[in-house]
């Protein structure tokens, strides 16, 4: 099994900062800490409250790029990661198999981050419990696919046998929801039939014909009754991931009756945190409904 560096955290959680560690406004971050198998290069951030203000609250944070490109510790997932940790939350932000044919140890891998994180729940003093998962766009993908199907299909064999990756909650920063309407558009905005070529690449092996293994990969098909509530939020201006996705999955959940929440925020685009989009404040208030959000879902029983 991976262990974490745990001399490490006993020595930052009395103040000492070792290369890997860092500290922010109260919060303390572990940086690439190992939590697959030996031998796999991926590691995962952490994000960790001050022993005064944790809440056992934990949030699992997948990083977008097309399922091609990102990275964990990008600004945005430095923003949100923070913000979390400040509120109480433990944060781990991941990074996984990218590139063509990544799926599904893609998602494979996203899992085995909440089973690490319930692992170690003693370690890192959270609930196992209470544990979320979060996304911003193919992240955001990720995370849903990762909250609606845990425990029933695209189960990881290694390295935790056994632990369970299922979710209290999951929150969509402009995810891609239906993979099949992720289509090229033309100079009018007009979608073309012609498929997004980074699903085609990763998740249908390069065959934009494979339409079972886009359908398959789409959120909107996996949810269910018993699937865990739904916070989306996303741009009306969104050119990257047009807000008929988030639309759509908010749709599908009503017909469905699992709680959800859907923010639209006006002029905004792709790719913004809890404060900013392109360099400029939000038009409203994001990290009120996403603290209440987890506080609601992720509360003790």
């Amino acid at each position: 099994m991976v262990r974490a560096p745990h001399l490490l955290l006993a020595i930052i959680c009395v103040g000492s900062v070792l290369p890997g560690a860092a500290e922010t406004s109260g919060i303390r971050i572990l940086t690439d800490v190992p939590y697959l198998e030996q031998g796999r290069t991926e590691r995962l951030d952490l994000y960790l409250p001050a022993s005064t203000t944790g809440t056992g609250q934990a949030v699992l944070w997948i990083h977008g790029g097309g399922w091609v490109s990102g990275d964990k510790a990008q600004a945005r997932e430095k923003n949100i990661g923070q913000a979390l940790a400040e509120w109480g939350c433990v944060v781990a932000s991941v990074n996984y198999r990218m590139g063509d044919g990544a799926w599904p140890q893609n998602l494979l891998d996203c899992k085995n981050a909440v089973r690490f994180l319930r692992v170690h729940a003693a370690e890192y003093h959270l609930a196992p419990d209470r544990i979320a998962v979060a996304g911003g766009s193919a992240g955001g993908h990720l995370a849903l696919m990762l909250a609606f199907t845990a425990g029933r299909q695209w189960e990881p064999a290694k390295p935790y046998p056994g632990v369970s990756n299922s979710v209290r909650a999951v929150l969509d920063f402009y995810g891609i929801t239906n993979v099949l309407a992720w289509q090229k558009k033309d100079s009018a905005g007009r979608v073309t039939g012609q498929i997004n070529q980074d699903a085609v690449r990763v998740i249908a092996g390069g065959e934009a014909n494979n339409l079972a293994a886009l359908r398959d990969a789409s959120p909107v098909n996996q949810l269910s009754a018993s699937s865990p509530p739904v916070l989306i939020l996303h741009g009306l201006a969104d050119t990257t991931v047009d807000h008929q996705q988030a639309t759509e999955l908010a749709a599908a959940l009503q017909r469905v009756r699992v709680p959800h929440q859907i923010l639209l925020l006006p002029g905004v685009g792709h790719t913004f945190n809890l404060d900013t989009w392109n360099q400029k404040p939000l038009p409203q208030d994001v990290r009120s409904p996403v603290r209440e959000f987890l506080a609601k879902w992720l509360a003790a029983p």
